[in-house]
């Protein structure tokens, strides 16, 4: 991902609009890319933290943003996770096919 395509999904990281291939991607860069990392926090400021002084409410920045990085990362790791047990689900209907067709052809 370049950064004119992270900088397009800023928004949609914002309201957590981005997952699988699209978040791993927007977040990888985001965290190699000090520009990116710049603009996320700028437009996070601008999109959390207007409403988080309308409402009267302290604010961290800093913490805020990197509390919803790590949520990310967090859902990054999920779904590999799922995805690896979703592989091993499907080699083992693939052998479960292969017994029974041995079974049945005997």
């Amino acid at each position: 991902m370049n950064c004119k395509e992270a900088e397009k999904k800023i928004p949609s990281f914002l309201n957590d609009e981005l997952d699988g291939r699209a978040l791993t991607e927007f977040v990888e860069h985001i965290e190699d890319c000090p520009e990116c990392m710049e603009e996320l926090s700028i437009q996070f400021l601008v999109a959390e933290g207007m409403e988080q002084l309308e409402q009267g409410n302290n604010f961290n920045l800093q913490e805020a943003l990197t509390s919803k990085l790590d949520d990310a990362d967090y859902r990054i790791r999920v779904n590999r996770a799922l995805r690896h047990i979703l592989l091993v689900l499907e080699a083992a209907v693939a052998a479960a096919i292969i017994v029974a067709l041995i079974i049945v052809s005997t």
